[in-house]
């Protein structure tokens, strides 16, 4: 397909980590890529290699999802980049932060929700908006598998994707068939310096499936649903079952011996 014929993406934190498999997995399925990252920065070098094989057309774009004029301002340069309203908008990017409820402040709720919640509405209108008479855009929004069952933990981040899995079967409704809405709820996905030798091989173990998930699988889910035509409002959880066996606490603090 020419660059004209492709459809296009456009994925927040597309260039690292869950994202950048997002990313990855879109060009191999033939979808041009609008990239924003809040820092600019390369792509990390398994999806630059994709893009480089692929032949796609992409573009970086930054913004601070925290700030409201950054967030209006960015559909806008895409679409003047690219010269078209994009078909598919996953909104990946999200901050993360430690805290219980005695810890939390009112500075750390406007921060969460800002970026993980409210900017992922606020793009999804704006791309509604644009998207010319007929189109029908689809929106993936990357939730958390805690929304199934809520734990104490990162109590600002777990509200704010407790508010975007909310706000995906009410963006449904609300659009009705103007656009398709749904969103990927994953588990532990990658193990940070936070982890202990060996505990994800233990909380592998905990799982319904004996399995965490990997960012491959995530993306999977995301090119599914872009592509579900009949299917909005739902989401799909990828988390080796986890939303199925509450755990009580995050994933960080269990098995930890």
């Amino acid at each position: 397909m020419s660059g004209s014929d492709r459809p296009l993406a456009l994925v927040t934190g597309g260039m690292h980590r869950v994202g950048a498999a997002i990313a990855a997995r879109l060009a191999q399925a033939g979808y041009d890529l609008a990239l924003h990252k809040h820092h600019a920065r390369d792509p990390e070098p398994a999806l630059a290699a994709v893009l480089s094989e692929t032949g796609v057309t992409w573009e970086r774009f930054r913004a601070d999802l925290a700030d409201a004029d950054q967030v209006a301002a960015l559909l806008p340069r895409v679409i003047a980049h690219f010269g078209r309203v994009p078909d598919l908008l996953v909104n990946n990017a999200a901050l993360f932060a430690e805290g219980g409820w005695d810890e939390l402040t009112a500075a750390d709720l406007l921060r969460m929700a800002a970026v993980n919640s409210h900017a992922p509405v606020l793009l999804a209108r704006a791309l509604v908006a644009a998207a010319p008479p007929g189109a029908q855009p689809a929106i993936v929004n990357i939730v958390d598998q805690r929304v199934a069952n809520p734990v104490p933990d990162q109590l600002a981040y777990s509200l704010s994707k407790g508010a975007l899995f909310a706000a995906t079967r009410t963006l449904a409704v609300a659009f009705g068939a103007r656009a398709r809405v749904n969103a990927v709820a994953p588990g532990l996905t990658i193990v940070t310096d936070d982890y202990a030798p060996g505990q994800a091989d233990r909380l592998a173990a905990r799982m319904p499936l004996a399995r965490l998930p990997t960012p491959d699988d995530v993306a999977d889910a995301v090119l599914a649903l872009a592509q579900a035509r009949a299917t909005t409002g739902q989401t799909l959880f990828v988390d080796g079952g986890a939303h199925l066996a509450p755990m009580g606490r995050d994933f960080v603090y269990l098995d930890r011996d």
